[in-house]
């Protein structure tokens, strides 16, 4: 394996469209943290990038849907997320954004640099155009039904019911998200990377990493590289996002896939500019070793395109590795923004006040590392208590409390070890090898079940040689057990830190051992007898069944609130269909049998034991007579007195609810379900006829 002399790490932008949820975390950030916590933890130099990404289509669309403008959306969710974040403790050494002109420049300079090198095509293509807004529609801006699995509101660069990738004209039926109407083709011109020319270069790398990359990073980039790479568009008609550098496309911008990746370097300069240091060597030195952490989502990009990218700019190195996640579903379900089925990050932090860290267990344990996975609220509530609570926070109590219980708080002397204690010793050496090992190659979840082993052995090893008991047979040899006991609880709070920060830094406050490095876990010695440690504390409350109620809860009522937006969904749809749907159609000679006229309300009340019942008196102009109409709960009775209305009057006369009706009362039916009386718009004769 080859050393490298620093390490460039990103995680994926996030869109500032929206807050940053579970399934954001547990994919790419809390991985990417880890990593680069265990990489400076062993003394290497690393640059954590991240940031957000502000050019998407998304966000043009939540800018239209607020009635605001899409700075105004990003400025809004890039602070937010960034101080999410924050109190995460995910360790960017910087969080820049797309939108700054840092960016704008480098990711302008990055495109004039290839096509003064002549890498880019130029060609005129047939778009979708929408008429009513004068306007190119970019992919999102399409809808339609999905060719693969016949959903509706597929988009037009994926299906994210079945999760295929869709080029607008493949669409069935599509149309424009802005108009609804139905989109023109229109010729424009465009810029390409030709990736057809550089799939042989990009097959050669790619397969020499088929032994250390993931199988479904290797997987998906082998299934692009067999379907034959095409030309890609590295423009759009729109006017959100980095100018094209270039006076003949005017009102023509970056596609946001081209510009988002260069985002890192863009980053790395505000870095650089903010720190004093030079950004160079961790993208351009061989000796640097740059990792994407994203989700299954951006392998393309991250593996083909951007790769692709560096390779025709000739300066930069290309990824080491692209530790690609697969998808956290909720409670069995897929996530899903648009019906609110996600466990927000920000709504976390307020409602579970300092157990930050508890998340990020759960989600380091529920990973979804080689497949999806699952987030539920009562596996969060046993991972908790069962093993933070019950493993880790109660070895290290039980450990504490016994030295300032024997001690006054003092290490205790390490006398004569037997086989046991040595047993015991050789196998705190041992974790922090195994631990790193996991870590090294992206396997955070065995390492975070490592890490707890360590915890478990202690507890093991206190239970087996119960020194509460033997304090009055052998003092000198609880010594020894204390001593070993509170060794195993400083690896641990070296071996934490990258895992969970907080908890790792109350332990290390509470030891009196300060920034240890990795190299020194596992060490017999990293107390010394007579160190003074604190007063134990809780270092994980447990958590109540109330509180986890709570969040099924709360799912729950999201549950209902979206089954009753469906519902009214489809019967809006249904009453559309049959507004706009013409009945079958009548001979003049039927409709002239209808007897329809105007007559004026003599009395109204409500019909006895019937909600939606009106009992009308009619003055017809040829009798007075009774009629019962449906309307109740969209008039009161006594307002109806002295209007005019519309009858039929030649209807058989029926009973409803004990009373003759003889006729009906013609009412209109608006989309929202109200109804309203026609009446004449002026007063006319009783008996007038309509028609």
């Amino acid at each position: 394996m080859k050393d490298f002399k620093r390490y460039t790490i990103t995680s994926a932008l996030p869109y500032t469209n929206g807050e940053v949820h579970i399934g954001h975390m547990a994919g790419v950030y809390l991985p990417a943290d880890i990593y680069a916590r265990y990489q400076r933890s062993r003394g290497e130099d690393v640059l954590f990038v991240g940031g957000s990404d502000e050019h998407g289509v998304p966000i043009t669309l939540k800018a239209k849907a607020e009635g605001i403008t899409p700075q105004d959306v990003v400025d809004k969710y890039h602070e937010s997320i960034k101080k999410t974040f924050k109190e995460f403790k995910i360790s960017f050494d910087v969080y820049s954004r797309t939108s700054a002109p840092i960016h704008h420049e480098t990711s302008s300079e990055f495109f004039t640099h290839l096509h003064e090198q002549g890498v880019f095509l130029e060609q005129e293509s047939e778009q979708y155009y929408d008429e009513a807004n004068d306007q190119f529609l970019a992919d999102r801006y399409i809808t339609g039904t999905c060719p693969n699995c016949k959903s509706e509101g597929a988009y037009g660069d994926q299906c994210e019911n079945c999760g295929t990738s869709l080029s607008p004209k493949e669409l069935i039926n599509a149309k424009s998200a802005l108009s609804g109407a139905v989109p023109i083709m229109k010729s424009t011109k465009h810029w390409y990377l030709p990736l057809d020319k550089m799939q042989a270069k990009l097959e050669t790398w790619i397969d020499g990493h088929k032994g250390d990359w993931k199988s479904n990073v290797y997987g998906q980039c082998k299934s692009w590289l067999d379907s034959g790479l095409k030309p890609r568009a590295v423009t759009r008609d729109l006017d959100w996002g980095v100018k094209v550098p270039l006076k003949e496309a005017d009102g023509k911008v970056l596609y946001v896939w081209f510009d988002a990746p260069i985002g890192y370097i863009s980053a790395s300069k505000e870095w650089a500019e903010t720190t004093g240091k030079d950004w160079k060597p961790y993208w351009q030195d061989e000796d640097s070793k740059l990792l994407h952490f994203i989700g299954k989502d951006n392998i393309v990009f991250h593996c083909i395109i951007f790769p692709a990218m560096l390779m025709a700019h000739g300066d930069y190195i290309v990824p080491e590795n692209v530790p690609a996640n697969e998808f956290l579903n909720l409670e069995g379900n897929k996530i899903s923004t648009s019906k609110n089925w996600a466990v927000w990050l920000p709504d976390y932090l307020k409602e579970f006040e300092g157990k930050a860290d508890v998340l990020r267990y759960v989600l380091c344990a529920n990973a979804p590392e080689a497949k999806d996975n699952d987030f539920t609220w009562k596996d969060f509530q046993a991972k908790n208590n069962n093993e933070l609570v019950a493993v880790l926070g109660n070895f290290l109590n039980r450990a504490v409390v016994l030295t300032h219980k024997y001690y006054e708080g003092k290490i205790p002397e390490r006398g004569e070890l037997n086989d046991q204690d040595q047993a015991v010793l050789d196998q705190l050496a041992n974790f922090p090898g195994i631990i790193g090992g996991k870590i090294e190659k992206y396997k955070f979840k065995e390492a975070l079940f490592e890490v707890i082993n360590l915890a478990r052995l202690g507890n093991k090893y206190l239970a087996e040689t119960e020194p509460w008991k033997l304090v009055k047979e052998d003092a000198k040899k609880v010594e020894t057990i204390m001593n070993i006991a509170l060794q195993i609880s400083a690896t641990l709070a070296i071996v934490l830190e990258p895992f969970l920060p907080d908890s790792a830094k109350k332990m290390s406050d509470l030891l009196g051992i300060g920034d240890r490095t990795w190299e020194e876990a596992g060490s017999s010695d990293l107390l010394a007898p007579g160190d003074q440690i604190n007063e134990a504390k809780i270092l994980f409350p447990k958590i109540e069944d109330a509180e986890i109620e709570a969040q099924i809860q709360k799912l729950e009522n999201t549950k209902m609130n979206n089954e009753s937006s469906a519902a009214k969904a489809k019967e809006d749809e249904e009453k559309s269909m049959e507004k706009s749907a013409v009945k079958e159609e009548v001979a003049f000679d039927d409709f002239m049998k209808m007897d329809i006229r105007v007559a004026t309300v003599l009395e109204c009340k409500k019909v006895e034991k019937a909600d939606k019942l009106l009992q009308f008196l009619l003055d017809t102009g040829v009798d007075q007579r009774t009629v019962v109409s449906g309307i109740a709960k969209h008039y009161n009775p006594e307002d109806l007195v002295g209007k005019q209305v519309s009858v039929l009057m030649n209807l058989a006369p029926r009973k409803i609810r004990g009373v003759v009706s003889n006729g009906m009362i013609l009412s209109a039916e608006n989309s929202d379900g109200s109804l309203k009386l026609i009446s004449p718009y002026e007063p006319v004769d009783n008996g007038s006829s309509i028609g």
